[in-house]
């Protein structure tokens, strides 16, 4: 029988070729456990897959590891995962919150994580601080709803004694409320007549850009310097959308398609 098995063995190794067996943790375990009880002599003989030194070498290792026992780690804990993901939802979704303020955030929800090991979970990420990390268009305009004002012509064509005449018209659209507020035509868009405009548009009573309101407009050249000064001077911030981008002026331009 054991001649037969070990014929047996050969053969398959055979087939196996310059491949090398591979023996899980359990096989290797099996094999140290009954391979223990006949000697190294008996190995000798019977042994094929290894060398009877592997497999009592596996047995001492195995008494080894009863007997040895895992030491505790010593130093802070890991973070958590979930608070590692916490940690990197935030400053995605807030660009403008430090680590102070994510700290405070954390703890709102019941983790107690110290500022330096939030830096350590935002470098280790390859978020840049706070003051560093670019705000996308959707933030932007998600942090200041409540301020942002819309502004664009449209243009009206009138029949008159000369032919087809155009009519510019000026005109801001509050976001949050959807609420359009309209300045008369002029056939001249200067600068002078967009000053003016936004005289009207400043009053201290009917006014609708007041102190602290961000005026949303493209980069025509009707919004001049001059235009962009005189709102300076009022209090009024003046972003323009990047170049070919009409959907950052959507709400404007879907006015304009009404009228």
């Amino acid at each position: 029988m054991i001649a037969f098995l070990r014929e047996e063995n050969r053969a398959l190794k055979a087939q196996l070729g310059r491949r090398r067996l591979r023996l899980n943790d359990h096989e290797r375990r099996r094999l140290a456990v009954l391979g223990q009880r006949p000697g190294r002599r008996v190995l000798r003989q019977v042994a094929t897959l290894v060398s009877p030194n592997t497999i009592l070498r596996w047995h001492r290792e195995l008494i080894a590891r009863k007997w040895t026992y895992s030491r505790q780690r010593s130093g802070r804990p890991a973070v958590l995962a979930e608070i590692r993901r916490l940690v990197v939802r935030m400053a995605t979704e807030n660009p403008g919150w430090g680590y102070t303020r994510i700290q405070g955030a954390l703890k709102n929800v019941g983790h107690r994580v110290a500022r330096s090991t939030i830096a350590g979970i935002l470098k280790a990420e390859g978020i840049p601080p706070s003051r560093e990390r670019p705000t996308t268009w959707r933030t932007f305009l998600r942090a200041h709803w409540p301020a942002l004002v819309a502004g664009d012509f449209f243009t009206t064509e009138v029949w008159t004694v000369r032919g087809l005449v155009t009519y510019y018209t000026v005109f801001v659209i509050e976001l949050s409320s959807r609420r359009v507020h309209a300045v008369g035509p002029t056939r001249y868009p200067d600068e002078a007549f967009i000053v003016q405009a936004m005289r009207h548009l400043t009053d201290d009573i009917d006014g609708v850009l007041g102190r602290g309101r961000v005026l949303i407009c493209d980069r025509d050249r009707k919004w001049s310097r001059a235009v962009g000064e005189f709102l300076e001077r009022e209090g009024v911030r003046i972003v323009q959308t990047p170049f070919r981008a009409p959907n950052c002026k959507d709400y404007a331009s879907y006015c304009t398609s009404l009228v």
